[in-house]
């Protein structure tokens, strides 16, 4: 064998050696079998065709190995093609075995799959979660505004993370067990003296169902008395009515001068009807003397008694001298 073939032959073994170490991490495959990781090279050369970092897949592998968990390659490797968080999945079945929560493989899969932290999800299991509500506002039966923060202290229910409500469906439902507990006290006072019945009344409506958590326990941190709504709507219903019965006086008022019109428009017209009736009294009389229905003397008589009836209207009727000035 020539010097030639020996070179080559150890170029070729230089980039066998080089291309083996590209597609199999061989550091990391030696700590898996040393760390009692069953997994051939074969594998590792398949993860690499199949574009699975091996990487990952061994490094999940001896985490949940040490950990006193049994999981398969193929399991890691079908939850990474399907996009989920292959480590996120193992450190939190790792979490649930040292904590004593039942999690099981497929089912933390679904939960990570479903895009929730399950990582989290198991944290909030161990250590509850405090929610803070935002404010809210009722009045209770008295008229009087109350306005109350709480507090939720709740921790993951694992059997419904897949499809249960989260943290907005709680806080609101909170929300509404305030508003529906203030609006029925009596008065304002029974909610400031014993803030804790509205905490009883919101947990007796179990208002984790359908939810991905569990409610320990509902405080209220805050209350405060807002406005006397009761006498604003009071005041606005007065303002209103006034509004009417000023509406009804003026529509009398307007009903009233038309009326009024109407009737001077009535004594016009009588007053002119008088007039020419006594624009034709000459005409009659003269007619009646010419015809002797009427006698001179009683014609006098007549002028007499419309004289004297003159004279008793001019004496019944006050006559005041505009030169005079009232005294005092």
């Amino acid at each position: 064998m020539g010097p030639a073939v020996i070179v080559i032959l150890v170029i070729a073994a230089i980039a066998c050696l080089i291309m083996f170490s590209v597609v199999i991490p061989i550091p990391l495959w030696i700590a898996a079998v040393m760390s009692g990781v069953k997994i051939n090279v074969f594998s590792l050369v398949g993860m690499r065709l199949r574009r699975v970092p091996p990487q990952i897949i061994l490094t999940a592998m001896i985490q949940s190995k040490k950990a006193g968990l049994e999981i398969s390659s193929n399991d890691l490797e079908a939850h990474f093609l399907a996009g989920g968080n292959v480590l996120r999945v193992v450190y939190a079945l790792v979490a649930a075995d040292k904590a004593n929560l039942e999690l099981h493989l497929q089912q933390a899969t679904a939960i990570d799959l479903a895009g929730r932290d399950v990582l989290d999800a198991v944290k909030m299991c161990v250590n509850p979660k405090v929610i803070e509500t935002p404010l809210v506002t009722a009045v209770a039966k008295d008229g009087i505004q109350l306005r109350a923060i709480a507090k939720v202290t709740v921790r993951t229910n694992i059997d419904r993370l897949v499809g249960g409500a989260g943290e907005e469906t709680i806080i609101a439902r909170v929300g509404e067990g305030i508003v529906t507990t203030i609006g029925s006290a009596l008065s304002y006072k029974d909610i400031l003296e014993n803030p804790d019945t509205i905490s009883k009344v919101v947990l007796k409506k179990g208002l984790d169902a359908g939810t991905a958590y569990e409610i320990l326990s509902i405080d209220i941190a805050d209350v405060d008395v807002g406005k006397n709504i009761g006498a604003e709507l009071q005041i606005a219903q007065a303002n209103a009515d006034k509004d009417i019965a000023q509406a009804k006086a003026e529509e009398k008022r307007a009903m009233a001068v038309a009326a009024e019109q109407e009737m001077k428009a009535q004594i016009r017209e009588m007053e002119a009807k008088l007039v020419d009736a006594e624009a034709e009294i000459p005409m009659a009389i003269s007619e009646a003397l010419n015809n002797g229905n009427l006698s001179i003397a009683n014609y006098y008589k007549l002028k007499n008694i419309m004289a004297d009836t003159e004279m008793r209207k001019s004496i019944a009727t006050p006559q005041i001298d505009s030169k005079s000035k009232p005294r005092g």
